[in-house]
């Protein structure tokens, strides 16, 4: 394959500029394991580098997309061999690395995860970094020391990527789950992902109280910002949020309050450097803690060549649940 075909993030006098173009492969970064890509997806970040909402892209020209799965072509690191099934989340992936949104790429063989046995390259990226990203977050909360008997969580943003995986997570592993959206006409969607009530998102975006009534033991935010805050300050005593979006804003508006008056945590989930033992476990955890039908009810496909349109919807709200890109 001398070129392929590849989304392209181009520097133009005016910002960038994003289209489907021919890649010579002979442009491909320095890295000891080559992959066929099979399946990427679109995430949040994804969208703001191809519509050039944010400066998320660090060098041009560049291949988008931040995660993919696929085969191993060839390899010349001692882990992998011709044939292997992976994954690839961050790592600067569509950053400063040339992307997922094309039929080959070269990386790094440490940023590899193994598929695992009982899931396909297109679940996994049915779950791609949005879900995975979710995953961390449970984790983080279990590791505070939640469990279903401390009392309701809520997911904010919960009709987008993170948070209907959250939602999903969450609700099997046997806690109650406030789903906290501001698209009403999802409430059914929600529900049948586990959700036990729908929060309107009008109710964490007011002004924000250093203290607000205790409502919930915990939560995963994918949204940043005011919205964040009032989460926090709606946290019981003790309790712990998992932050990992900014679709709201990267601001916090809050007070020390919640932390110094009822002891509430604040972890941050960081998916892109995150250390390959902890990106393994949630990959494991994910083979096993994720409802498939919940998984395939969220997801929806498109080609290679309607990525723009999906990254524009993203950034505009638009998107329910998770969009798998078949490469190729």
């Amino acid at each position: 394959m001398a070129t392929f075909k590849a989304m392209v993030i181009e520097k133009t006098e005016t910002g960038t500029k994003a289209g489907l173009a021919d890649f010579d492969d002979a442009g491909l970064m320095d890295g000891d394991v080559t992959v066929h890509v099979e399946y990427s997806t679109v995430n949040y970040k994804d969208g703001l580098a191809l519509t050039g909402k944010a400066p998320v892209v660090r060098r041009f020209p560049m291949i988008a997309g931040i995660d993919f799965a696929g085969t191993v072509e060839s390899s010349s690191h001692a882990g992998w061999k011709a044939g292997d099934k992976v994954i690839v989340n961050g790592w600067g992936l569509g950053e400063t690395h040339l992307g997922a949104y094309a039929e080959r790429a070269r990386v790094k063989g440490d940023w590899l995860v193994r598929l695992p046995a009982s899931m396909s390259t297109r679940e996994a990226m049915a779950i791609g970094t949005a879900g995975y990203t979710a995953m961390l977050s449970v984790m983080e909360l279990e590791r505070h020391g939640l469990t279903p008997a401390s009392g309701p969580v809520a997911v904010t943003g919960a009709a987008g990527g993170v948070g209907s995986v959250a939602v999903a997570l969450l609700s099997k592993l046997g806690f109650s789950v406030s789903a906290v959206t501001g698209r009403g006409e999802e409430a059914d969607y929600l529900k049948g992902l586990g959700a036990a009530e729908i929060v309107e998102r009008a109710a964490l975006t007011g002004p924000v109280k250093m203290l607000a009534k205790e409502r919930w033991a915990g939560g995963v935010d994918a949204v940043g910002s005011t919205t964040l805050a009032n989460l926090l300050s709606m946290t019981r005593y003790g309790g712990a949020v998992a932050a990992c979006g900014l679709a709201g804003g990267m601001d916090l508006p809050t007070t020390v309050a919640p932390f110094i008056l009822r002891g509430v945590c604040l972890y941050g989930i960081d998916s892109v450097m995150c250390p390959l033992p902890r990106r393994q476990e949630a990959w494991k955890r994910l083979e096993s803690d994720l409802d498939r039908p919940k998984l395939a009810a969220m997801t929806r496909e498109i080609g290679l060549s309607e990525v723009s349109e999906a990254a524009a919807a993203i950034i505009a709200g638009q998107i329910r649940g998770r969009v798998v890109v078949k490469i190729g």
